[in-house]
């Protein structure tokens, strides 16, 4: 008597899936690396870096394939489309994030906590050499009118201590976020004010933010007003203002210890 052979269906596209997932993922990791070097240039650096989820979209419908096949005829597969789906949806997480977070908020480059009179970035040589030649220019009354409207709580952080240990605070604050500090000029002189100029990094991809801080004297006090620029993008997903908050939170803890 013979033996009946069924021969049972198998997807490739399943291993493919996982196949383009792992190097989804492979590619992210690389392109991270290049992006956080200080060396590379940022804008090659980040087409590398779309590559990844670029590559993990195209195991998602690999995977989708494979477990369509799988429900209508049987066919194996399943395990390699799990796989792929697990894999690519590590790579899609961030970005998915940074896109909805982006879909909420406004399309702003460049916060202040003083909207009708940013505090001005320096045009010292140092200052440039440290932005890459770039001078951040204001946006305008228009996209300050935005940013009202959805950062209501970025505002001046007023201290009743004298405005040179204000700008003391200041300074150390800058230090403790990890800010690179370009110049720092006490409150004095023709102005009057203290400045700080600085680089920021952002805490996922290294990319450089230029940061500036004005310490102005009140009678009661001084007031610190900060601004934060993004160098490249037409969105900054919020990181912009949320660098402002923490610093200004960083320098009120620092107020209190002090009392």
């Amino acid at each position: 008597m013979r033996r009946l052979h069924i021969e049972v269906p198998v997807t490739r596209a399943g291993a493919m899936a996982r196949l383009t997932a792992w190097l989804a993922l492979l590619v992210t990791l690389l392109a991270v690396v290049l992006v956080r070097d200080q060396r590379a240039e940022a804008g090659p650096a980040l087409v590398a870096l779309s590559t990844g989820p670029l590559l993990a979209l195209a195991a998602v419908v690999l995977a989708g394939f494979a477990l369509l096949r799988v429900w209508r005829e049987g066919a194996q597969g399943l395990g390699g489309a799990i796989a792929g789906l697990v894999v690519a949806s590590l790579v899609l997480a961030y970005p998915a994030f940074a896109a909805i977070r982006g879909l909420r908020l406004p399309a702003l480059t460049d916060v202040s906590t003083d909207t009708d009179n940013p505090p001005a970035f320096s045009r010292s040589r140092a200052a440039f050499a440290a932005r890459a030649g770039r001078y951040p220019p204001d946006p305008g009354a228009t996209v300050r009118a935005r940013q009202r409207a959805a950062y209501p709580q970025v505002a001046p952080l007023t201290l009743d201590i004298g405005a040179d240990e204000a700008f003391e605070l200041a300074r150390k604050a800058a230090v403790n976020s990890k800010w690179q500090i370009v110049e720092a000029i006490r409150p004095g002189g023709r102005v009057g004010n203290g400045r700080i100029e600085a680089v920021a990094r952002g805490l996922v991809l290294n990319l450089a933010d230029d940061v500036t801080v004005r310490v102005r004297p009140r009678a009661d006090g001084a007031r610190i007003d900060v601004r934060s620029a993004s160098r490249i993008g037409p969105r900054d997903l919020g990181a912009n203002a949320d660098r402002i908050r923490a610093y200004l939170d960083e320098v009120t803890k620092l107020a209190i210890a002090v009392k």
